[in-house]
């Protein structure tokens, strides 16, 4: 395992951490950056029409990639990043080399937990409130059938906001790693000209190679959120050969997650 990770107490301001500034692949991380500069681009006062809540939602909640795709088109492909980048004031963070592949995008741990510190304490309190209480509905099922509760839902004990990214598993799990869920609630949006027309032109990477400068070829899992008892950020940042199943993949960052979520409290 190739990993990095960063807890932040935001109570006293002290942190925890290894190679956090070391680049990774984003994954479904950044969805966050997604879903913040859909809000911040529209202000406090827009209403989210029911489309966009059926996009946003299972994002958040369920990692979905379709609703994924749909908003990274519309709303400006790799320019997305770039502005949050800018807005956040990220130093590690770059858009993919190939803009149709959100999932390439570039990350540290270091650069997350700033983005968890952002949404929290700087970015409008309804940006906030929307995130964060999405998160902390976080499925145990992702949208494609991932069982997504690996990591901090499974290594910390209490209520938590939650975002998991993972990469190079392919388009669904192995036989008898299923963790079947239909998000019945948005199937109607995702099944949309839009939505289909999105995902045929972007996606999350997931089998293709690319120019960029990190690595592309292990498989990533990514777990972090925030960890209400304490009021800490976690993030955990991994790589993992690509004959490890997406089951040991899942016990290995669990239990790193949880050492690394012990150990900051000593």
């Amino acid at each position: 395992m190739t990993a990095s990770y960063l807890v932040v107490d935001q109570a006293t301001g002290t942190t925890f951490g290894a190679d956090e500034h070391k680049q990774y692949r984003s994954a479904s991380l950044v969805k966050l950056f997604i879903a913040l500069d859909y809000l911040e681009s529209h202000g406090p006062d827009y209403e989210i029409p029911a489309d966009d809540l059926a996009l946003l939602e299972p994002m958040l909640r369920s990692s979905n990639d379709d609703a994924a795709s749909t908003l990274w088109v519309r709303d400006g492909w790799d320019e997305i990043v770039k502005r949050m980048v800018a807005k956040i004031g990220l130093t590690d963070t770059a858009p993919p080399a190939s803009r149709g592949k959100w999932g390439y995008t570039a990350i540290s741990a270091a650069d997350i937990a700033k983005t968890y510190q952002y949404i929290q304490h700087e970015a409008n309190p309804k940006y906030r409130d929307f995130i964060m209480g999405n998160l902390a509905q976080s499925t145990k099922c992702g949208s494609d059938g991932f069982d997504q509760s690996f990591g901090l839902p499974s290594a910390v004990p209490g209520p938590k906001a939650v975002k998991q990214g993972w990469s190079g598993y392919g388009a669904a799990p192995a036989p008898g790693e299923e963790c079947a869920e239909t998000d019945a609630n948005v199937l109607r949006v995702l099944r949309s000209p839009e939505v289909k027309a999105a995902t045929a032109v972007a996606s999350s990477g997931d089998g293709t190679t690319d120019a960029q400068d990190i690595d592309l070829t292990s498989r990533a899992m990514h777990t972090s959120g925030t960890v209400t008892a304490d009021d800490k950020i976690v993030v955990v940042l991994t790589l993992e050969p690509t004959t490890l199943s997406w089951k040991d993949s899942a016990d290995r960052i669990t239990k790193l997650t949880r050492d690394v979520y012990l150990q900051s409290a000593l």
